[in-house]
């Protein structure tokens, strides 16, 4: 399984989350405290993005482990912001290992990581990606159920969804036509977080103006809080709120 972050708050340089705290995403990459559904590290690429002052997100993915980009390291010194997007990646086997395929994905103002996987890919989400117009189909960023996740969720987003409303409604969709899969989501336009427990472990830090969720707590700090199972996060930098996922 992946391990993912997301940040709001005051501008920060990539490196508070990437490398400075003990158990940063550097760390979880090789060193993860929870790899409930398989794998032992996060070595099959990562990928980071983040918002410019004023304009859409970029980012940077590569297919070697996190803690081999001594460039990365570079540039999460020199680089600061106030939304942040996240993720190390574990490969389900069989999946390809590129560049596209790494999360976090991102179009117009969103970004979009997975951490989990689709239980029976590909035969038991083929209904709902046949809804999907065959241009999406043809131009997903990588064959895998996470490109996959995010072409639903982007379709209602195109569509005029709101960000919240787009993620609850794949993953509840996908989770009754592929009952045991992992979905924990985490999605971002830049001013809300939003986030889905469904198989795996979320935490969230909030205060002073900021808000951090990630698969794993980056330190010892008592303000982290688990978020269970089963559960949506909508967050802003202000506001935190936590309810269940409906189910189908």
């Amino acid at each position: 399984m992946c391990r993912h972050l997301g940040y709001l708050g005051p501008p920060i340089p990539l490196a508070s989350l990437l490398f400075d705290p003990p158990h940063s995403l550097a760390h979880q990459s090789w060193a993860p405290k929870d790899m409930r559904g398989g794998g032992t590290i996060n070595a099959d690429g990562f990928g980071v993005a983040w918002y410019p002052d004023g304009g859409n997100p970029v980012g940077y993915r590569r297919t070697s482990p996190l803690w081999t980009d001594a460039d990365l390291r570079v540039l999460a010194r020199a680089t600061a912001a106030a939304a942040i997007i996240a993720a190390v990646r574990s490969a389900t086997v069989g999946m390809p290992v590129t560049e596209p395929a790494a999360p976090p994905f991102l179009e117009r103002q969103w970004l979009f990581s997975h951490n989990g996987v689709v239980a029976g890919w590909p035969d038991s989400v083929s209904p709902l990606a046949s809804r999907l117009p065959v241009q999406d189909l043809l131009t997903l960023d990588a064959p895998t159920d996470s490109a996959l996740l995010w072409a639903l969720v982007r379709h209602r987003l195109r569509a005029g969804a709101p960000l919240a409303e787009a993620v609850r409604e794949t993953v509840v969709e996908v989770a009754a036509a592929a009952p045991g899969s992992r979905l924990n989501v985490l999605a971002t336009n830049g001013t809300t977080l939003v986030a889905t427990t469904l198989g795996h472990a979320l935490s969230v830090r909030a205060g002073h103006g900021a808000v951090l969720l990630s698969s794993e707590p980056l330190d010892r700090d008592p303000a982290w809080r688990p978020v269970p199972d089963g559960h949506l996060v909508i967050a802003t930098q202000s506001t935190v709120d936590i309810s269940p996922l409906p189910t189908e």
